[in-house]
């Protein structure tokens, strides 16, 4: 079976501990991880090494949905997580890896991804604009400075 990898980089003004907390904390995952034009609902999230996550994204012009989920493979505070994903949709066969490393920078925190496994039937091109669109929606999240 053919699959897909991407990679990404970005760096943010913002800490590793706040961006990692951006990828364990449910209303913040469903705030970010959805591109444009999708609402995200996390059904469950068992944040612990052995822990199970399961998510939907819907498209809000259309109604569909489509849902995911995994388990997590480590997770390491402000420094590296790792989890599985499959898609319910038999024709998203397979299952996806992603890594996300995190790294303090001078300016902020240094953010590498790598997603490994990516069904053939999503192009690379797509995921890669995916990605790109939450990582502007992660960044307005982890880079605001609202003091209560």
């Amino acid at each position: 079976m053919t699959t897909n990898t991407v990679e990404l980089h970005r760096v943010f003004k913002a800490s590793a501990e706040r961006v990692y907390r951006a990828f364990v904390t449910p209303g913040a995952w469903a705030k970010w991880l959805p591109p444009h034009g999708f609402i995200g609902t996390v059904h469950e999230m068992d944040g612990r090494v052995g822990g199970r996550y399961r998510m939907s994204f819907t498209n809000f012009t259309t109604g569909h949905s489509h849902a995911f989920g995994g388990e997590y493979l480590e997770l390491e505070p402000g420094k590296r997580l790792r989890y599985t994903a499959a898609f319910d949709d038999p024709g998203l066969p397979g299952q996806m890896q992603t890594t996300v490393q995190l790294r303090d920078v001078f300016c902020g925190v240094e953010v590498r991804i790598v997603q490994e496994g990516i069904p053939a039937a999503i192009p690379a091109e797509a995921c890669y604009l995916g990605w790109q669109e939450s990582l502007e929606l992660l960044g307005k999240l982890v880079e605001a400075e609202i003091r209560d």
